[in-house]
């Protein structure tokens, strides 16, 4: 059976955290980097900043020379972070092997889940939606039959993008696009080739072994002429470190504004994400809980005990716990209801050893 990868990243990830967070950036250029008084660079920057030539990397001052409207706003990881475990989380929930390469990024297998072209999209367009649905993100995907056609793929229609490369296609499909944007190559081997005369991925993939002996003379050469002939044997490597962290989350068909039943919902997650955690060998030390609201903006909440532990009533407890706090700082209606645990550890670690 033919190879079929998709690469998925998030769109203008950063910014796109800030706006769902607060609704009223929605449609403004966001620039989310250092102090463009000072010698601050920029991160990630929204669409609507990016028309103004915006882009990562720039100095932040340069931005603001750009755009005296944009809004401003420091990096916060651990937000950041959160939202990505979040789209992780469905993201495993439907594919099983996958690859997370950065914080906003990563590789699904998608072997013996489709089978052609069209059957890519339709899978792909269904977790699309779905990733938009459980956490406010949008993600395009690129796909095709190996690691680099699936990553350029992923940014030729950016936002919300969905491009399938069919299998025999992937030269064409590439060799129109400009050299930097085949991964691998980057400042000095750039230049080297850009001043050999080679513009396009094409251009790459054309040279004859002598040719790309005297351009690139390594190994790495032979391997960036594969990739640009859209050849790329790397597996999808799902050999990743363990998960950080646990959940399951509901989204409600109708905007939910009982306490009585989100703390229902919020029992029955808890006891789905015990039972993950047994199957795992784990236990855990802190329960949060996740509330996305109509506005979809997001509040999350957690409690914590000294020992991690994998008992399911305590951390139901804990889950309830976070429930009432996070329904302190905002009351329902709610639209969506997540549980997870951090702080993982062995089961062999959840008790103290008796001498």
């Amino acid at each position: 059976m033919p190879r079929v990868v998709a690469h998925l990243d998030l769109d203008a990830f950063f910014a796109a955290v800030e706006v769902l967070e607060d609704p009223s950036l929605e449609g403004r250029p966001v620039v989310v980097g250092g102090d463009p008084d000072g010698r601050g660079v920029v991160s990630t920057a929204s669409y609507a900043a990016r028309r103004f030539g915006i882009h990562s990397a720039m100095p932040a001052a340069e931005a603001r020379r750009r755009c005296p409207g944009a809004i401003f706003l420091p990096p916060d990881m651990d937000r950041y972070r959160h939202h990505s475990r979040a789209v992780w989380d469905v993201v495993r929930g439907i594919v099983p092997v996958i690859e997370q390469v950065g914080i906003d990024e990563g590789y699904l297998d998608l072997y013996r889940q489709v089978w052609t072209a069209g059957g890519a999209h339709r899978f792909l367009a269904r977790l699309q939606a779905t990733v938009r649905r459980e956490t406010g993100l949008d993600a395009s995907f690129g796909c095709g039959s190996c690691k680099t056609v699936a990553k350029i793929a992923s940014d030729a229609d950016k936002p919300r993008g969905l491009v399938v490369v069919p299998a025999g296609k992937e030269a064409p499909f590439l060799a129109s696009r400009p050299l930097r944007a085949l991964p691998g190559i980057g400042p000095v081997t750039g230049e080297r080739l850009s001043q050999a005369g080679l513009v396009t991925i094409g251009d790459l993939a054309a040279l004859d072994d002598a040719l790309l002996l005297a351009v690139l003379p390594t190994d790495h050469g032979r391997e960036l002429r594969d990739r640009a002939r859209g050849l790329d044997p790397r597996e999808v490597n799902a050999r990743s470190s363990p998960a950080v962290s646990i959940g399951h989350e509901r989204t409600f068909p109708h905007d939910v504004d009982d306490p009585s039943v989100l703390a229902e919902h919020a029992d029955r997650l808890a006891a789905l994400v015990t039972d993950r955690l047994r199957r795992d060998g784990r236990g855990a030390g802190t329960v949060t809980v996740k509330l996305r609201y109509p506005d979809f903006t997001i509040r999350s909440r957690a409690a914590s005990t000294d020992l991690a532990t994998d008992d399911e009533a305590e951390i139901i407890r804990l889950a309830g716990l976070a429930l009432r706090r996070a329904l302190a700082d905002r009351p329902p209606p709610v639209r969506l209801l997540g549980v997870s645990v951090t702080r993982l550890v062995p089961s062999a670690q959840l008790r103290l050893p008796t001498r």
